[in-house]
């Protein structure tokens, strides 16, 4: 029994490897790009020809609609610009724990390098996005509030919450297989069933949670916290 999928290594030369880890993501990265294909690829003739909509471009829409959703509720005002990350992030964790009923198959946010990864995706999606909806000079005017004093606090915060992404995921998705490994070894039958079941679900959560986290931090870099100017704020109908 190994602890990381990094563990496992099919080809090394010098400093490279290719290991389960990467094999996984590029299959896991690869079946997302193929699924998207095949059931959006009729789209655009639906209403013509007596096209109808399938089972899987429902179940995408409804997938979509849930993702927006939660952007909308968390307060980002324009939740388009943000669903291709947003979506993305959480689809990837969400697939990989999906995949984890196939028997022998380890998820890449099994790693801590994996998760790693996804943290550091969002430590630089969220300024950006702070700078393109606040300007530069507007984003980095938070990191001296409420005084210059908080500058290195505010650092330390964006650096460590990452650093608790990649933790928190990598924790939640390994302690499962862990567990799933040794009551393998115990009651072969039973047991395993059970709690790939559960780890199903957890993981699931995990996707979830990581998704809203990357949500809550990009919707306080880009100030939707704060009030609309007056421009912008909805005027009063008759």
């Amino acid at each position: 029994m190994h602890l990381s999928p990094d563990q496992v290594v099919f080809w090394q030369y010098g400093v490279f490897k290719l290991n389960l880890t990467i094999v996984t993501t590029w299959v896991l990265m690869l079946v997302l790009v193929i699924g998207a294909k095949l059931v959006t690829r009729r789209i655009g003739l639906l209403g013509k020809h007596g096209v109808a909509v399938t089972r899987w471009q429902s179940l995408l829409e409804i997938v979509v609609a849930a993702i927006r959703q939660q952007i909308i509720e968390v307060g980002l005002r324009q939740p388009e610009k943000y669903m291709g990350f947003l979506g993305t992030l959480f689809l990837f964790v969400a697939v990989a724990s999906i995949f984890t009923i196939i028997p022998g198959y380890e998820p890449p946010t099994g790693s801590l390098s994996t998760t790693a990864a996804l943290a550091i995706c969002v430590l630089v999606a969220v300024p950006l996005y702070g700078i393109r909806e606040l300007g530069l000079g507007g984003y980095l005017k938070d990191y001296l509030q409420p005084t210059f004093i908080m500058l290195p606090f505010n650092i330390i915060s964006e650096l460590s919450r990452t650093l608790a992404l990649a933790v928190r995921l990598f924790g939640n998705m390994m302690s499962g297989g862990m567990i799933i490994g040794i009551l393998l070894t115990i009651t072969p039958f039973l047991f395993p069933i059970a709690m790939s079941v559960l780890g199903l679900l957890t993981g699931m959560v995990q996707a979830y949670i990581f998704s809203i986290l990357a949500t809550v931090y990009i919707a306080a870099a880009t100030g939707t916290h704060r009030p609309l100017p007056k421009s912008a704020s909805p005027q009063p109908t008759a």
